[in-house]
């Protein structure tokens, strides 16, 4: 099958890399070097613009920051939608929002293209290893089409409802991610200062109802470790939670607790600035209490 890859980050690449092994893949990155590394690494045609990526594809794929950057591809003698012809399947694997995301299925609906939401979640080892999570909001018949496509890099591949489900599935997911992360942060921190050994509290949490995939692995492997890979920004963990909190409220619910989680991924994004990492709030943290995690 021929395949359009648009979008070669720290999780779009080892996707792509996935789809290369069954498929026929052209790629395209906003930063060339980035597609002619890829090029040089695995067999596929690195494309110039959007539309020569685009150009006789059965299944466009994009893994991009946003929504908006999704819909900016779409335009202009260069854009998807120069390239894309009728029948097109059109998978978006961003972290986007429902909304801007209705909004691209509206206009690409009269034209033939076939356009579902296909966010993932599973971090870089997940992508490397091709056991991601992937969430798809559109037609059953879409789902159906697109599945084989998305098993390529998805180990668990669910069909959360209509157009727009699989981004408000991925951002609600991300923002409970935000919170497990800050509250174990506080928690361990005040631990710590109390004299109990971190690595100690995260074996007991980790044995006991307070676990979680925070405590489980993030924390062990990348925070006790001082090792602070840089895996996903937090500009985007941010994002994420904005879009959650944004969702609750068009679904008339208040939620307190995902609001005050994005507010403090907000102003902590705005002390580490935009290269952080999104475990690197839990630095804030210890700083404000005069401890650290460690071994």
């Amino acid at each position: 099958m021929r395949i359009a890859f648009l979008g070669l980050g720290a999780i779009g690449t080892p996707m792509a890399v996935h789809v290369a092994k069954q498929h026929q893949l052209a790629v395209w990155n906003r930063t060339g070097s980035k597609a002619a590394a890829f090029g040089a690494a695995h067999p596929c045609t690195v494309a110039a613009t959007p539309r020569e990526a685009a150009a006789g594809a059965e299944v466009v794929i994009t893994c991009l920051p946003t929504s908006s950057d999704v819909d900016g591809l779409l335009d202009g003698p260069d854009g998807l939608l120069a390239g894309m012809a009728r029948g097109t399947l059109f998978l978006d694997c961003t972290s986007g929002d429902p909304e801007t995301t209705r909004k691209i299925g509206a206009r690409l609906a009269p034209l033939g293209i076939d356009f579902a939401d296909a966010p993932v979640s599973g971090g870089t080892n997940g992508a490397e290893a091709g056991t991601l999570t992937v969430m798809v909001g559109g037609t059953d018949a879409q789902f159906q089409r697109a599945r084989p496509v998305l098993e390529c890099f998805g180990r668990r591949v669910e069909h959360m409802g209509p157009l727009g489900a699989g981004h408000a599935m991925k951002a609600v997911n991300n923002a409970l991610l935000a919170a497990n992360m800050l509250a174990l942060g506080e928690g361990l921190v005040a631990l710590v200062k109390s004299g109990i050994p971190a690595r100690k509290a995260v074996e007991v949490l980790n044995a006991s109802s307070g676990r979680s995939f925070v405590s489980e692995t993030l924390v062990p492997e990348r925070v006790l470790t001082r090792l602070w890979p840089l895996t996903f920004r937090l500009a985007l963990l941010d994002k994420d939670a904005r879009i959650a909190a944004g969702f609750l409220a068009g679904q008339g619910v208040s939620g307190p607790v995902l609001h005050l989680t994005s507010e403090l991924l907000r102003q902590a994004h705005a002390m580490l600035g935009e290269e952080a990492d999104y475990l690197e709030p839990i630095r804030l943290i210890e700083q404000e209490a005069g401890v650290e995690l460690h071994e």
